[in-house]
């Protein structure tokens, strides 16, 4: 994937602001250019440059180990979340073609008022992808999400408030289907998914991923103790979750322990005897590694529904959301 990332910018504040120690962050995608960009940097500042060794998988997870022995630590790939002192985001935007993608999702489109979502790689392109679908008749709805989102139309793997809008059917551009299929669950709306880099568009099915997970559900109804995982990362905290998912399984007479860690991996709960896992880490974790778990990982409200705490028809899809008044 070709990615524009402004290298200037970064140059340019660090000599203004003259950091004498800079830290860079780079989401796995791109850690292949971090000597690159390092060299660079210290070429044209003299400063000096520590590069993040750490899995970086949002703007939910900065090394704040790093940031902490640095003046300013350049967290890239992902847009500003929350607040932190010496911390700059730099996005990286794709600079594909999105248009053969739009064009193919234009045949799976039944509406005339459409739901634009993408990611922050393709927001730069809503002016063109919206000023073609009104060329051939179709209506744009483009909305803001909570203060978790930086851009109108944008989607997070773990928010999808920017979805939640005035129409019966969604177009999202981008790459992969966990978001179009988050989205898809989390509003009920018939989903278009547009691919510009296979430049193909399908229509989303989550009934597969629904089966799926229910098998989780039913795996876990007659666990007895359940590990509940709360993440030390600050952007995807929710110990106050935890206590509440730990109250309900001690309510159903269930053993329920919070356990808290930075990196949730299949081979760190190897180490704990529970019979099922209960995640309000990042939701992705959940769901993109699912199998490769020894017990079943369950999302909060799949948990609700395991312990008769919650019916199967009200699962809704695991989100962290941040309003104005959190």
């Amino acid at each position: 994937m070709e990615f524009d990332i402004d290298i200037g910018r970064i140059i340019k504040t660090v000599n203004k602001t003259e950091c004498k120690r800079v830290g860079l962050q780079f989401p796995e995608g791109l850690k292949r250019q971090a000597v690159g960009i390092a060299c660079k940097i210290e070429e044209k500042t003299g400063a000096e440059v520590l590069i993040s060794g750490n899995p970086c998988f949002g703007a939910c997870d900065i090394d704040t180990a790093l940031a902490a022995n640095v003046d300013v630590l350049f967290h890239f790939a992902h847009s500003q979340m929350g607040k932190h002192e010496n911390v700059v985001f730099i996005e990286a935007r794709s600079n594909v073609d999105v248009i053969p993608a739009v064009r193919a999702a234009l045949e799976l489109l039944t509406e005339d008022r459409i739901g634009v979502i993408t990611t922050v790689q393709h927001v730069h392109k809503f002016e063109e992808v919206c000023g073609f679908l009104r060329e051939n008749g179709k209506e744009c709805i483009v909305a803001k999400g909570d203060l978790r989102v930086s851009y109108p139309g944008q989607v997070l793997g773990c928010n999808f408030t920017a979805a939640r809008v005035d129409c019966a059917e969604i177009l999202y551009v981008g790459s992969g289907m966990f978001h179009p299929l988050g989205v898809a669950i989390a509003t009920g709306k018939r989903v278009i998914a547009a691919d510009p880099y296979l430049k193909t568009a399908v229509e989303v099915n989550p009934e597969r991923f629904q089966r799926i997970r229910g098998g989780y559900i039913a795996r876990s109804m007659g666990a007895q103790i359940f590990g509940i995982i709360v993440s030390s990362k600050s952007g995807q905290n929710r110990m106050e979750l935890a206590r509440k998912l730990r109250d309900i399984a001690l309510k159903h007479g269930k053993e329920a322990h919070i356990l808290m860690m930075d990196l949730v991996t299949p081979d760190q709960l190897l180490q704990f005897k529970a019979d099922a896992y209960v995640n309000t880490a990042c939701p992705r974790i959940t769901i993109d590694d699912a199998e490769r778990f020894h017990a079943p990982v369950l999302t909060p409200q799949e948990f609700e529904v395991a312990v008769g705490e919650r019916e199967w028809d009200k699962i809704e899809m695991d989100e962290i959301v941040e309003d104005a008044g959190e």
